[in-house]
């Protein structure tokens, strides 16, 4: 996994980043958003792409 391809998965709920992924951003233009589990929120909340 290159490092230029990684990005940050914040929680929608308290900002926390939980999540590091991969995204090929040639073919994928928009920000991901998935539904991850937070142990701070202690519930699945939706995590979207924040900048590094």
């Amino acid at each position: 996994m290159s490092q230029d391809n990684l990005i940050k998965l914040a929680c929608g709920k308290c900002k926390r980043v939980n999540y590091w992924s991969s995204k090929n951003k040639k073919l994928v233009e928009r920000k991901i958003e998935l539904k991850k589990y937070c142990k701070w929120c202690k519930a699945q909340t939706v995590h979207k792409e924040t900048k590094k």
